[in-house]
């Protein structure tokens, strides 16, 4: 998402989020871009305790996803990995949801992470 920043100072957010049928779960904003410690960070303590015995979490091939804490994080709570196959954005849901969030989101124009939520 781009918007026009006053006097050029602006941070980069990155925002996170599981995908259910029923909708998002897990939310999660953090300073900076995604690399792979948070993302380890955000299953160990943001996606994991919202998981089930029997859960499916349904990742893209980002070398991130791929991090064996991460993968344990899963498991320990019954659930399971599943990896899209290489370049399949169309196989990817939350790919939707997110073009939907960020098209709400710019029409909001947040300044600040308080305004995020």
């Amino acid at each position: 998402m781009v918007a026009a920043i006053p006097h050029g100072h602006w941070k980069t957010m990155t925002f996170i989020a599981g995908l259910r049928c029923d909708g998002l779960t897990a939310p999660w904003v953090i300073e900076g871009a995604m690399d792979s410690d948070a993302f380890e960070r955000y299953i160990e303590t943001q996606l994991a305790p919202t998981l089930q015995k029997g859960g499916v979490v349904v990742l893209d091939n980002l070398p991130a996803h791929k991090r064996d804490e991460a993968r344990r994080a899963v498991e320990r709570r019954g659930a399971w990995l599943l990896f899209l196959p290489p370049y399949s954005p169309d196989f990817n849901p939350i790919k939707l949801a997110f073009l939907k969030f960020k098209a709400h989101m710019k029409r909001l124009k947040p300044r600040t992470v308080d305004d995020l939520w």
